[in-house]
């Protein structure tokens, strides 16, 4: 979505300033940033050996939906909830994965999970995206070989990524970081996985990162600026990093506020006038409507670009894929990561390279400039000679 489109869904508010120039937009970031966080949390204690997946996507939009209502209660007129519905995307699926009510998929021992979701307040997003292993009483141990090294490999590349993140650098310096720290660990990222600038009612703005450069996926070059709000999304896997649709039903969607049509089916109508009563320019998940008059009614949507598909995407059967992904504010004071959680440490005969590992250890924080105070000594004596 362009930024012009920005400005139409802040339409009645023009004089507000949605900048992190402003004290109460950064405050608003941030509380989406602790509710994703919590929510991120609680989807992690829920996930067990046995669950049903669609259960758990279902348990982390409803969570967060729960905290949305816990805050700003006096503005009652303020739009805050899921910015991205939870996906749980297991093993050799890549991501949005979002089932529906009718499938049964139940997780297992050993499953390498990934959830992805996102929050809103006021319009202000703050997404993340994890990755843990479900626990094998059989096998207490934590994960070793190549899960263990496609996890740290995702985990060390997006946590360098914010280090590189500041202004002045470019989008190809992040790009660069990422490789290497899949070169050390012998995996690849994953084709096709995009860092975008976020901005009111905006998770996937012009300005963008690619996690994998090929000859015919690229994007333009750019430099970060202070006052900036961006995803580092980045997902690794153990295989070829190139993934394709298989027979997985997608589930979620997003509006193309830019199109029209005059829709045909009134199963197409509900869906088109549930997205703009409820979901604004969010993705969303059909789950999340009535599934009947969902699975039906996207279908004319899709056909005439109203909404966009995000389609369920797997490696090859075998293949492990990991996922990080969070949310960073360029402030004066330096590149701020408001979402993510802590990684366990997994066991890899592998670790990344010296020059990751100095990555890795500098602050994000700005330094500031000290100025120099003249001393009294110095005045005094100017003063002298001046009279």
């Amino acid at each position: 979505m362009s930024d012009s489109e920005d400005d139409r869904m802040s339409e009645g508010s023009q004089e507000e300033d949605f900048s992190l120039g402003n004290s109460d937009v950064v405050t608003k970031y941030k509380a989406a940033a602790e509710i994703a966080n919590k929510s991120l949390g609680g989807i992690i204690q829920y996930c067990s050996a046995g669950k049903r997946t669609v259960d758990v996507c279902a348990f982390g939009d409803t969570i967060i939906d729960q905290q949305c209502q816990q805050i700003y209660k006096k503005n009652k007129k303020m739009n805050k909830g899921v910015a991205f519905p939870t996906c749980l995307s297991v093993n050799d699926c890549v991501c949005h994965y979002s089932p529906l009510s009718t499938e049964t998929t139940l997780l297992a021992p050993g499953d390498v999970v990934k959830v992805d979701l996102g929050v809103h307040v006021d319009g202000l997003v703050a997404v993340v995206a994890h990755t843990f292993v479900i626990p094998d009483p059989s096998n207490p141990e934590r994960a070793t070989g190549p899960v263990a090294d496609v996890i740290l490999a995702a985990h060390k590349a997006a946590e360098a990524a914010v280090k590189t993140i500041k202004a002045g650098v470019t989008n190809q310096n992040v790009t660069e970081v990422v490789k290497k720290v899949a070169d050390c660990y012998g995996v690849n990222p994953v084709q096709g996985v995009l860092m975008h600038q976020m901005k009111r009612y905006i998770i996937d703005g012009n300005n963008a990162v690619i996690g994998r450069e090929e000859a015919d996926q690229r994007v333009e070059d750019f430099q970060f600026e202070d006052a900036q709000v961006y995803t580092v999304d980045v997902v690794m896997s153990t295989g070829s990093g190139k993934p394709i649709q298989r027979d997985a039903r997608t589930t979620v969607f997003k509006r193309a506020v830019d199109q029209s049509y005059r829709l045909k089916m009134k199963a197409s109508r509900y869906v088109f006038n549930e997205v703009n009563r409820r979901f604004d320019t969010f993705p969303f998940t059909v789950r999340s409507m009535d599934e009947k008059q969902g699975r039906l009614g996207v279908v004319e949507c899709v056909k005439h670009d109203l909404l966009h598909p995000y389609p369920v995407l797997f490696e090859k059967p075998g293949d492990i894929v990991a996922h990080f992904k969070y949310t960073v504010l360029l402030l004066p004071s330096g590149t701020v990561k408001a979402t993510g959680l802590p990684v366990p440490e997994y066991v890899s005969d592998k670790q990344v390279s010296e020059e990751i590992a100095a990555v890795l250890a500098t602050s994000s924080k700005t330094k500031k400039k000290r100025k120099k105070k003249k001393k009294k000594k110095k005045a005094a004596a100017s003063t002298m000679d001046e009279s």
